[in-house]
């Protein structure tokens, strides 16, 4: 590309989920690749964003959100139209939103004609039981001039409304994730108060989509032959309501008694441990229902780190037999048994190499390059 962009890269929130972390990493490459690039997000706390980044950042003030999740998003989406109509706030080529508070903020602007397009990442499609929060969804996508998808599952589903979209898929920053072993990985253990034994990581906290109490039903099972295993749940920052489903997990869980203090729910981990929380796991447990992607895959086996995963896409898309555990994630007995194997050296010894090669193979660079011949369309179309 002969002249560099001025990106607007827009998140729903400052906090770690995965959407953001692909948001973030995804302006650091496209920055190192001589872009100008601006990562926003509503900022409710005034802390910014969960790590410093290698970018330009624009954490925008904002009320404390409301507790009603339809009146909550329909807040934060409004905090996104005031924060753009500044027209110092627009000076830039491409605006891309993430996900679908930042996209129907990026709808109303070009309503209102204060933008001309703007691109949209469809990271995956969520299930609402509120009417308005479906129609806010698609609208986060029927006005979008320009499609992105991490993997080819929602790629077709894409297809399937009438949307063409590219896949650029994730990336891992194998220089940060890796399986290096040091003394700061027991210090960690220690300060979590962890006791000794096989450990288990969930990440993404307590959620339905997640498949936690699967997990948790799978955990049950796995102490009766491994009595020392321990669970650790973390992650969480969740703009969605789970309640109802959190509820029903802690429920579960108090029903497990000797078993329940062997699960820990250590909630969002600060950044800069996450690296050392990876390493301290003997296995990622990852049996989701539905996902785009699944960015912590990538981040466990570049760690060193078997990955117990679904048998359905997108996992099925970049993952090869070896490469991870397979499970079926709606049979707890599948996920018990995949915990179980993870345990085995023989299998342990063909996996982790597997997956360490599986994460050399996907580079941010990569992501960020897959997007700017579409960048560069969607800046003549504007132009014009």
């Amino acid at each position: 590309m002969s002249h560099p962009l001025r990106i607007a890269m827009l998140a729903h929130s400052t906090n770690p989920r995965g959407g953001v972390v692909h948001a973030m990493q995804l302006s650091e490459a496209l920055t190192a690749l001589g872009h100008e690039v601006v990562l926003h997000a509503p900022d409710s706390r005034g802390r910014g964003f969960f790590r410093k980044a290698e970018c330009g950042t624009m954490p925008f003030p904002v009320d404390t959100a409301v507790s009603d999740m339809t009146a909550m998003v329909e807040q934060r989406i409004a905090d996104y139209v005031r924060h753009f109509e500044k027209p110092t706030a627009r000076d830039f080529d491409v605006f891309h939103a993430h996900d679908g508070i930042s996209g129907n903020a990026m709808a109303v602007l070009k309503q209102r004609g204060l933008i001309a397009r703007f691109a949209r990442t469809v990271h995956h499609v969520d299930q609402f039981a509120d009417p308005r929060l479906i129609e806010l969804q698609e609208r986060s996508i029927d006005e979008a001039a320009l499609f992105f998808t991490v993997s080819a599952t929602w790629q077709q589903y894409l297809q399937s409304q009438g949307k063409s979209a590219s896949v650029v898929g994730n990336g891992v920053d194998t220089a940060r994730y890796s399986p290096n072993w040091s003394g700061e990985q027991t210090a960690l253990r220690d300060r979590l108060k962890l006791p000794a034994g096989p450990l288990f990581l969930s990440i993404g906290g307590v959620e339905a989509r997640k498949n936690t109490i699967g997990i948790l039903d799978a955990f049950r099972q796995l102490r009766a032959v491994q009595p020392e295993a321990q669970l650790v749940i973390a992650g969480g920052a969740s703009l969605l309501d789970h309640s109802g489903y959190q509820d029903e997990f802690l429920s579960e869980l108090a029903l497990l008694r000797e078993h329940a203090s062997a699960v820990h729910l250590i909630g969002p981990v600060a950044d800069e441990d996450m690296p050392n929380l990876y390493r301290l796991a003997d296995a990622l447990v990852f049996p989701s229902l539905k996902e785009g992607f699944g960015l912590v895959v990538l981040e466990a086996m570049a760690s060193g780190v078997p990955a117990i995963v679904s048998s359905i896409a997108p996992f099925t898309e970049y993952l090869a037999g070896d490469d991870a555990i397979w499970c079926d994630p709606h049979h707890p007995a599948s996920i018990a048994e995949a915990m179980a194997l993870a345990l085995v050296p023989q299998i342990r010894n063909r996996v982790i190499p597997r997956g360490l090669d599986v994460a050399g193979r996907f580079s941010w660079r990569r992501v960020a390059e897959a997007h700017l011949v579409a960048y560069a369309t969607l800046k003549e179309t504007t132009d014009a």
